[in-house]
């Protein structure tokens, strides 16, 4: 999907069930989710591995590591157009994830200073025309069975 989204020039954001077994900035989960951009403009060392997904990023114009184990991510879709997949939620506890975490990962280490765009996006973003903002609507993703 991811693969699907970079092809066809759309930006791939992911959504993220947020517990102890994910590494991300706490202030900016909103209902023990966060949405993330995982486009290669807004990430750094970007590793799409088989357990985790792994990358470098600003919040804020704040350096941070990410990692999140892949039975976190609930789904992905391009934001352009709303399209994706929707994924069932793995449960593991976070000393399990703990121990399961490889001792240094790719992103351990100094953050190099890149250019790297914010990843966290409003789920709604204000646009201007003619001087006043208006609201576009959030792109939803329907689950099939």
């Amino acid at each position: 999907m991811y693969d699907w989204c970079v092809d066809n020039n759309c930006t791939p954001f992911i959504v993220v069930a947020v517990d102890g077994s994910v590494r991300v900035p706490q202030e900016f989960v909103q209902n023990g989710e966060i949405v993330l951009n995982v486009s290669l403009g807004a990430t750094s060392s970007l590793s799409l591995g088989n357990d985790y997904i792994e990358f470098k990023a600003r919040f804020g114009g704040v350096a941070r590591e990410i990692c999140v184990p892949l039975g976190r991510v609930s789904a992905i879709y391009a934001r352009e157009n709303g399209q994706g997949m929707t994924f069932p939620l793995e449960s593991v506890s976070a000393e399990d994830a703990a121990q399961q975490r490889p001792a240094k990962s790719p992103v351990d280490g100094a953050l190099a200073e890149s250019p790297v765009t914010p990843v966290v996006k409003a789920a709604r973003g204000a646009k201007k025309t003619d001087g006043k903002a208006s609201v576009t609507p959030r792109p939803s993703l329907t689950r099939v069975k």
